[in-house]
């Protein structure tokens, strides 16, 4: 079995993460769901890292989901409960992710999709959720992300009937950010991870941390936390903190 691999550089202030198995649309192996939470774990300690660039290898594929062999190893559904979360290992980066997509982004690969903070789609991008067709509902948090981003109606659509929608639809359904020309895509996200990784650190990882709280805390709770975000980041540059 072809395992595949996600690989880690980086340079100039931005990782690079990329499911590396073109062959197989670059689902997601287990030994792949290890390596993504390994990755997100050294990137949020590599303090050279400021912004994250997470992409597929090949032109067909950003990533099919995990792979059905990969699940079909475990012995039992209660093992499968105790999975690599690789969709939770992204959300977990600190510091902002943006998703560079081309051609499929199915379920838990959508998932991961979620999981970044910005997301830029090439025109060939397909996006679904195929999981209730096959008799399941995916576990990397498309049932609790899509009523967020696109509003209840539309995630049951989705969800209910595993039909998949083209870059244009998913860009007027707020599903990515914005949508270029699949030659584009590649230069289009590096540039926008670049721009963020030249602002100071804790101002950007203090913006994600009040955006991504805001989805949880109610209304004055998360003023509250955005104050004292605002007050950190005054300190970090009362002490030199651009750095």
């Amino acid at each position: 079995m072809d395992d595949g691999q996600v690989t880690l550089a980086v340079a100039d202030g931005v990782a690079r993460l990329t499911l590396d198995r073109p062959a197989k649309h670059n689902a997601i192996t287990n030994a792949m769901a290890e390596q993504l939470a390994q990755h997100a774990r050294a990137i949020n300690l590599d303090d050279s890292v400021r912004a994250v660039l997470l992409q597929g290898a090949g032109e067909r594929a950003f990533c099919a989901g995990m792979d059905l062999r990969a699940i079909e190893a475990f012995p039992s559904a209660w093992d499968f409960r105790h999975r690599p979360d690789y969709p939770g290992a992204v959300r977990g980066i600190r510091k902002p992710v943006v998703a560079a997509l081309k051609g499929w982004a199915l379920g838990g690969g959508f998932e991961l999709a979620l999981a970044a903070d910005i997301r830029v789609a090439g025109q060939s991008t397909r996006i679904g959720f195929p999981e209730v067709t096959r008799g399941w509902v995916g576990g990397g948090g498309a049932s609790q992300m899509l009523p967020r981003l696109v509003g209840v109606g539309q995630a049951m659509r989705l969800l209910l009937t595993g039909e998949q929608v083209d870059a244009a639809e998913a860009l007027r359904l707020r599903l990515v950010e914005q949508v270029v020309a699949d030659a584009d895509v590649p230069a289009t996200a590096l540039a926008l991870c670049e721009r963020l990784a030249a602002f100071s650190p804790v101002a950007v990882q203090a913006v994600k941390a009040c955006v991504r709280h805001a989805l949880e805390m109610p209304l004055s709770a998360g003023l509250a936390y955005e104050n004292e975000m605002n007050v950190l980041c005054l300190a970090a540059l009362r002490e030199g903190g651009r750095a």
